[in-house]
């Protein structure tokens, strides 16, 4: 059984092995489509953001992935792109892929795979949240 936290700069891994939990994600997909942009306004500092997702896949499976701010204009239907240390995370109660503030991504020639596999759907596929509870059992009440 693999630790969490120990792994290392490693190959590209496929869509079709990541789950809620998936840490540290290396993955080349290509971008199938985006939605519709959205404004949002963060709770800490109200800044706005400009956020959308994009279907992406690879020969395993299809993912959204989360895009913010710059990312949502840089990133283009039919680009293949190489991302390096994403994360997954749920929003409500379906799978997400999010490069984050240490995440990083580059727009890549060709992919290394002919086609890509649509119909497995990681984030078609509702997950349970496992992790403590918004305003839950950590002392924390809702704060104004």
């Amino acid at each position: 059984m693999a630790a969490f936290g120990n792994e290392e700069e490693t190959g590209p891994v496929k869509i079709g092995d990541l789950n809620q939990y998936s840490r540290q994600i290396n993955v080349v997909v290509k971008v199938i489509s985006k939605t519709d942009v959205r404004e949002v306004v963060t709770r800490t500092d109200e800044t706005k953001h400009k956020v959308c997702e994009a279907l992406v896949a690879d020969d395993t499976g299809a993912i959204y992935l989360t895009l913010w701010d710059e990312s949502v204009d840089q990133v283009q239907e039919d680009q293949i792109l190489s991302v390096k240390n994403a994360y997954m995370n749920t929003f409500k109660g379906s799978m997400r892929m999010n490069i984050g503030r240490y995440g990083s991504y580059e727009v890549l020639e060709e992919a290394p795979w002919a086609d890509v596999n649509l119909d497995n759907n990681l984030s078609a596929k509702q997950v349970e949240y496992s992790g403590p509870s918004r305003g839950g059992s950590f002392g924390g009440g809702r704060r104004y």
